[in-house]
């Protein structure tokens, strides 16, 4: 099977690329800077943006494997997250239906309303077209698309140290002494080690049916990962700060980045979204498409072995 893999240069994406060539099927992988990236054989350098650049990557492929997405706190232009994740999936969605293909669309649990909730949040410009593209997505299906949407959780593993990878992040900086101390630390979160998920996205392009699945883990405190970490190093866990202090850091950092053009530490949007909590329920994907579901306190310590090996 050919598959075409957007987005497939980041963090996520170099998983899902490994996953797929592992299993014995060709890649084509389009980004910005696919043919530098060295992740695949068959590239395409472009934007999901241009839809004649998507259509040209699709060309010979079985299924379209669409992660590009614009993962940030902010940007100074808001924009950019619509372009991206928005217009990008609407691309997708008629190059797929011109050539009839599959499509395996990775959207995110902030697209999920929060645990308790019925309506989903708004509350970044991330958030927010995530959001609006699940409602694209979930058109494209209601028409008869033949769209499998997968929403992984908070995404960890080896590997860079970026929004991508914000546990793999938050640990390093708190065991670097960069980290100032957690927002929201009794929020569940649902921690989905990195490769659990790529083999997850395989699954779903050979044997998944159109639907939803949730790609999470174990929904515990986020307050657990630090603590895991203390007991294997002795570090203790960082402090917490409150909401109230945490918004008003927010707003000071969001003048700061209007004033710099620099990109702000936190927003009162990031705030928001840590006073929630972001449970998932995988069991639909763990029945349908092997989906394994790695306790925290084993990835914690994957985590931390592939820290040391790297000094």
């Amino acid at each position: 099977m050919r598959v075409l893999v957007t987005g497939g240069t980041g963090y996520l994406g170099r998983a899902v690329v490994r996953a797929f060539a592992a299993a014995g099927h060709e890649v084509v992988v389009l980004s910005r800077t696919a043919s530098r990236s060295g992740v695949a054989r068959l590239t395409v350098d472009g934007d999901v943006c241009n839809g004649t650049t998507v259509d040209r990557a699709a060309a010979g492929c079985d299924v379209i494997c669409h992660l590009a997405a614009l993962v940030a706190l902010w940007r100074a232009r808001s924009s950019d997250f619509d372009d991206v994740n928005v217009g990008g999936l609407r691309n997708v969605l008629a190059v797929a239906a011109q050539r009839n293909l599959p499509i395996v669309y990775t959207s995110s649990f902030l697209a999920l309303p929060p645990g308790g909730e019925s309506d989903p949040l708004m509350a970044n410009d991330y958030q927010r077209t995530k959001v609006l593209a699940e409602r694209e997505a979930a058109a494209a299906a209601a028409g008869g698309a033949g769209i499998v949407r997968l929403y992984p959780g908070v995404l960890y593993g080896p590997g860079v140290r970026s929004e991508g990878n914000l546990v793999g992040r938050l640990v390093d900086d708190h065991l670097g002494g960069r980290l100032p101390g957690i927002v929201g630390a009794d929020g569940i979160w649902s921690c989905a080690w990195v490769d659990d998920v790529a083999k997850a996205h395989v699954a779903a392009a050979v044997r998944g049916k159109p639907g939803a699945y949730m790609l999470g883990g174990e929904n515990l405190p986020q307050m657990e990962i630090f603590a895991l970490v203390e007991g294997i190093t002795g570090k203790p866990r960082p402090r917490r700060i409150p909401m109230a202090v945490a918004r008003l850091i927010g707003r000071v950092e969001e003048i700061r980045a209007r004033l710099f053009h620099v990109s702000p530490l936190l927003t009162r949007g990031a705030v928001a979204i840590f006073a929630h909590d972001w449970p998932l329920d995988s069991t639909e994907a763990v029945r349908d498409l092997g989906y394994t579901v790695r306790p925290l306190a084993e990835g914690i310590r994957l985590l931390l072995e592939n820290r040391n090996s790297r000094g």
